[in-house]
């Protein structure tokens, strides 16, 4: 999983994402405009020992990473979790849809207000999410930009839903507002603390989700 404090980003993949991957503008402020020589990216993965050399332009994967998607078999819908290791070598983690994946519209409630009376209760449909474990007592909330923050986590039993302490900090910090929509993608192998990818959905992201949905529903591949 992505959740160390290593530099990190993901991206959603929508339609077209063969032909290249933009890179979020934070991240790449950060760390990679003026902290780099090249316009290399070596990039590897848990599912073979082989790395692949990927072209940056401006703020853009391109030459190359075609040859990365086609090897993971990567899909409209999926997510990607990038993780520097070192100067312009990241891992990637691939991750398909979750059945986690979730659409929330931020209460009225002050920022201020971070106890359990006023924490984020997940869906019910989370509770079945095979990347959640009832024991886990922590998890990782993580922005587009791949800034990470550690909240707390529990599953009450009396009314059969997690619940998310240090959500409204995550709003906050991040400027949101009453009324914003946000998309969580819940990434975890049901042992460990999971990390939650959130970041505000645009209509062709809901489009992705919607139509991955309806093929789970019909019991199309």
């Amino acid at each position: 999983m992505a959740h160390s404090h290593q530099p990190h980003f993901f991206q959603p993949l929508l339609l077209g994402f063969q032909t290249g991957l933009n890179i979020p503008i934070a991240f790449f402020s950060r760390h990679i405009h003026g902290n780099t020589t090249g316009n290399r990216w070596t990039l590897r993965s848990d599912a073979t020992d082989k790395t692949w050399e990927v072209l940056q332009e401006e703020r853009r994967l391109t030459r190359g990473w075609k040859e990365f998607t086609e090897a993971h078999d990567l899909r409209v819908g999926d997510i990607v979790i990038f993780k520097l290791e070192g100067e312009m070598v990241f891992h990637v983690s691939p991750f398909g849809p979750s059945c986690c994946d979730i659409q929330y519209t931020a209460p009225n409630v002050p920022a201020s207000a971070y106890s359990w009376d006023y924490s984020f209760a997940l869906p019910v449909d989370a509770t079945g999410c095979k990347a959640l474990n009832k024991q886990c007592k922590e998890a990782t909330l993580v922005n587009i930009d791949g800034k990470p923050w550690i909240v707390a986590l529990r599953f009450s039993e009396s009314g059969g839903l997690y619940y998310i302490k240090g959500w409204r900090k995550f709003c906050h910090d991040n400027k949101c507002r009453i009324g914003d929509l946000f998309a969580i993608n819940v990434v975890g192998d049901g042992m460990s603390s999971p990390l939650l990818c959130v970041y505000a959905p645009t209509k062709e992201i809901l489009e992705v989700l919607s139509t991955w949905k309806r093929k789970l529903n019909v019991g199309v591949a």
